[in-house]
């Protein structure tokens, strides 16, 4: 089994990391780049950036903000939203990261149907889309995808417990690594993720931000349940 990664998320807005439950009731969590560092300094396997603002402007800040970062920290950096068009590609690659499908990452935000699909949504999970979201995994892999970040809107900001039956479909579906993502709140919810499922990694935002739990702590947990990590 190869080592599973562990990510802390930062959701940028207006150039301060926040964190919210289902993307509402905003708390503010720090700066990014000192957070980053941090992270990294702590061992994080890999930083998310997700830019919760999206608009243009909060573009030029994030593309500063991952600058400074990439800077001073050495870990694989991910940035996420508002990114509609090549150049804001080239602009935040420029910035710290290289062009190729293993830096070309697919968020898929996806919410459980009462049918029993699972159906992308957008716009922090307000706006539906119709779309299978297994099926847009497996296009995503198909067009060229290096990686999955799938975020459970369901359980989101409600630490309790990753979307395991949604993670297990679609790492059944595809075989590009995915990023598990969305209520974790203890120690048990990374292990189980892993042991429920074929993800690769396992991202986490408030419980790193407000001090619960750090990465050495997850990290040395798993190695006590014999799920290796890096």
């Amino acid at each position: 089994m190869l080592a599973k990664r562990i990510i802390p998320c930062l959701d940028v807005r207006d150039g301060r990391v926040v964190k919210g439950v289902n993307f509402v009731n905003i708390r503010d969590a720090g700066d990014p780049v000192e957070l980053a560092k941090y992270y990294s300094d702590q061992g994080a396997d890999e930083i998310v950036f997700l830019d919760i603002t999206a608009t243009s402007d909060a573009r030029d800040t994030v593309a500063d903000v991952v600058e400074r970062t990439a800077a001073q920290v050495f870990v694989p950096l991910t940035v996420g939203g508002g990114i509609r068009t090549l150049e804001d590609f080239r602009r935040l690659l420029r910035a710290g990261e290289r062009f190729g499908s293993q830096c070309v990452v697919l968020a898929i935000d996806a919410r459980k149907r009462p049918e029993g699909w699972y159906e992308v949504v957008t716009a922090g999970g307000r706006t539906p889309t119709g779309i299978d979201a297994i099926q847009w995994a497996k296009r995503g892999q198909e067009l060229g995808a290096g990686e999955i970040l799938l975020t459970s809107m369901d359980a989101d900001g409600t630490r309790a417990g990753f979307d395991l039956e949604m993670t297990r479909a679609v790492t059944e579906a595809v075989s590009i690594p995915v990023i598990a993502s969305g209520g974790c709140g203890s120690l048990e919810h990374f292990a189980e993720v892993f042991e429920a499922t074929n993800c690769d990694a396992a991202l986490a935002a408030s419980l790193f931000h407000f001090g619960e739990l750090t990465v050495p702590q997850v990290k040395d947990y798993l190695r006590s349940r014999n799920i290796p990590v890096r």
